[in-house]
């Protein structure tokens, strides 16, 4: 019952001044809007990132050539031996599949025009699948394309040829590195891939044969591997890496659990630094909250002093005041909570393409931080109201 009086005087001094508490109630809620649209879209990139791991698959594992410091550079040792690579699922009963890939750069030309310059992956049929790409038209490379001068390119140089001449781009020719390559398929567009080092819309992808035919090397410096159903990916790096130590060669092996963990801790220290940062303003709102607290004890002195001369005691003039403040941060915190889900709905949709996401935990910190504010700024101004004298605050006009 007491509990429920004060509310009803803290409603009835917030409403008697309404311009003054629609300022505090706007300020808070700048702060716990910055807050909950900042750890939402945090939530939205994790969340994004995340998703590519899953459409991408996360058995699959990246390896690459390294050096140790043991190790002596001498002529080819940039490269994974081609059969050693291809050996890989046969070797290992942790890995299903494995993709190797070389990379090397030329100025592509098509109908006598230069158009870019262009990645050459040379790779094996088991690349598409390991790292999802899909064909547009046409037919991705096969391992049945030995040395066979046949390529796949990526949408972004189907667009600059098709600026060219119009029409289907499967069975034209394009010149590179002084060869002619035939189209036989075309790639749809998608986004670079976390485990490996290639941007595909700007590539032209052949059998690895045909680019060591065209550029010779002893093997490959990159390749990707699926894990077999229901190995670890520990221990299929750990394989991974003992197959290769054998043969004399350090790698450097990457899982796509390895990365999600990295990103997930990277993601909480971004949360942490996004809502360090909105907390500035919530700050700012309740500096705000505390000078409307203080402003309303000094109005109210003489109201203060006639309650307590009719035996109100020190606590029921704190309460009030108290309750006052964090009835002004929960409505700010309300609005706060709503102003914050709409920003991150229009970044989501408008900017960032990303899936709309509702972080409840910011929610639900938003309303406790609202009423950690309440309490924190206004401890001081009920204080000041239940410390003043009666006779003095009688006599104030």
């Amino acid at each position: 019952m007491i509990l429920k009086t004060y509310i009803k005087e803290a409603a009835d001094s917030l409403f008697a001044t309404k311009q003054r508490t629609f300022l505090a109630v706007f300020g808070i809620a700048v702060g716990i809007g910055s807050v909950t649209a900042m750890v939402s879209a945090g939530a939205m990139v994790e969340h994004e990132a995340l998703r590519e791991f899953e459409e991408l698959g996360t058995d699959v594992i990246g390896i690459r050539k390294s050096y140790s410091s043991a190790e002596t550079f001498h002529p080819g040792s940039q490269f994974i031996r081609l059969a050693d690579a291809m050996d890989l699922p046969a070797r290992l009963a942790s890995i299903a599949d494995a993709a190797p890939y070389s990379i090397q750069y030329s100025n592509v030309s098509y109908a006598g025009k230069v158009l870019t310059s262009a990645a050459v992956i040379g790779t094996t049929e088991s690349f598409a699948p390991l790292y999802g790409l899909r064909i547009e038209a046409g037919r991705f490379v096969s391992d049945l394309d030995h040395r066979r001068m046949y390529c796949v390119i990526g949408p972004g140089i189907a667009d600059a040829m098709r600026e060219i001449a119009a029409g289907s781009l499967v069975g034209r020719s394009i010149h590179f590195h002084g060869r002619l390559c035939t189209v036989v398929g075309v790639l749809h567009p998608s986004r670079p891939s976390r485990l490996a080092s290639f941007r595909v819309d700007e590539s032209i992808v052949m059998p690895i044969s045909a680019v060591q035919r065209i550029l010779p090397t002893s093997g490959v410096a990159d390749l990707g591997a699926r894990m077999a159903p229901g190995v670890h990916h520990t221990a299929a790096v750990s394989a991974v890496r003992r197959y290769f130590r054998d043969k004399g060669v350090s790698v450097a092996v990457q899982s796509a659990r390895d990365i999600i963990e990295q990103m997930e801790r990277q993601m909480q220290l971004l949360a942490v630094l996004l809502g360090a940062v909105g907390s500035i303003s919530l700050v700012v709102g309740g500096v705000g909250v505390m000078n409307v607290m203080l402003v309303s004890v000094t109005e109210r002195r003489r109201e203060i002093g006639i309650r307590r001369a009719l035996g109100a005691r020190h606590r029921d003039i704190q309460n009030q005041f108290l309750i006052e403040s964090v009835i002004l941060c929960l409505l700010g915190g309300l609005l706060g909570v709503v102003l914050g889900i709409a920003s991150a709905y229009v970044i989501a949709r408008f900017f960032a393409d990303w899936t709309f996401l509702i972080d409840a935990g910011a929610v639900l910190t938003g309303f406790a931080v609202a009423s950690g504010v309440g309490i924190a700024f206004g401890s001081y101004p009920a204080r000041h109201a239940a410390r003043l004298d009666p006779i003095a605050a009688m006599r104030a006009t």
